[in-house]
């Protein structure tokens, strides 16, 4: 059996969905949103942009807040970067997941603003570029390696194919880029695209997109996945469901570079400006030079990572990739 963790830094950070949709109604969490907006792709990304924005809002108030008691530090974390702290630590939090695995222009994107954010936090944990990872569909989490595989098993190979593959034929966008974060961790964060930048209707040809493909979004891609996951009799019993899909850029390990109300302001300052750059030079504009590093076509150049094990920090095992385009 395995010892106790130190008490994990989710238990302190609550994640609610701020889009003004209830879930808890539906067999599969993901379609109390597709419902609400009626699948229109535009009101799925107003979900996700309200979803994001006000938690932001939140965020920066907790932070600025008189009553701010410091950074949520992830204890686990702390241990697996500094062993001194308890020799012979080890995370035994084994998870089972769908990742998408951002393409290169996403990446270096993210370089760019895990840069910057070095220049007033140096002693922030960075996610390393090679891990960088969205998660479709958590199928567990904290679990021990026989129970992951013994899930692995009962999911099956067909379902794993499908899953993995689903993005090949099932192409969701994602577009406008923006850091969201909290008192934990930060993320570049984006929404479903709805057709913007993209042919008139009647005028694309085969090898563009079209507006009609936006009718699949993100939401629905996961929508999906649950339902092909579920069907195989595999409970999905993920942490949360909240409309976002993030990539994670880096965790706090230290009170030390945000020690003082003035650092705060001037961290979110900072946060705030690359997120003014982020929407003035990656975010299409009507009228505007069609810009292709600003989006990300979920499965491109790799379908879905089937990835299983001590993966909270973008490590674990990969079960199958699927086949990109």
């Amino acid at each position: 059996m395995a010892p106790p963790l130190p008490e994990l830094a989710d238990s302190r950070n609550k994640f609610e969905d701020l889009s003004g949709v209830n879930s808890s109604a539906y067999a599969n969490p993901y379609d109390a949103l597709i419902e609400a907006c009626e699948g229109n792709p535009a009101q799925l990304q107003a979900r996700y942009s309200t979803h994001r924005r006000t938690r932001n809002a939140q965020q920066k108030a907790k932070l600025l807040s008189p009553e701010f008691s410091g950074l949520i530090i992830d204890p686990i974390l702390e241990r697996l970067m500094d062993p001194s702290i308890e020799p012979g630590f080890k995370d035994f939090r084994h998870c089972l997941v769908f990742w998408a695995r951002p393409p290169p222009h996403i990446c270096s994107l993210v370089n760019k603003i895990q840069q910057e954010l070095l220049t007033l936090a140096p002693k922030l944990w960075l996610m390393p570029l090679p891990n960088l990872h969205l998660t479709t569909l958590e199928i567990t989490h904290s679990l021990t390696h026989p129970e992951i595989d013994a899930i692995v098993s009962n999911l099956g190979k067909p379902a794993a194919e499908t899953m993995t593959d689903y993005t090949y034929s099932h192409k969701a966008r994602l577009i406008k880029p923006m850091i969201s974060y909290d008192g934990a961790a930060l993320a570049l964060s984006f929404v479903p695209a709805a057709g913007e930048l993209l042919p008139p209707k009647g005028t694309s040809n085969a090898e563009e997109r079209s507006q009609e493909d936006d009718d699949f979004t993100y939401h629905h891609l996961r929508r999906d996945l649950f339902n092909i996951a579920r069907k195989t009799g595999v409970s999905v019993d993920s942490r949360y469901v909240v409309p976002s899909s993030h990539i994670t850029v880096g965790r706090f390990l230290t009170q030390d570079d945000h020690d003082t109300p003035e650092k705060i302001v001037t961290w979110i300052k900072k946060i705030e400006e690359l997120n003014a750059w982020l929407e003035e030079e990656y975010w299409p504009k009507e009228g505007g030079k069609r810009r292709e590093d600003g989006q990300w076509i979920v499965g491109q150049e790799r379908g879905l990572d089937f990835r299983k094990g001590t993966l909270w920090y973008g490590g674990g095992n990969t079960v199958r990739i699927g086949k990109g385009f």
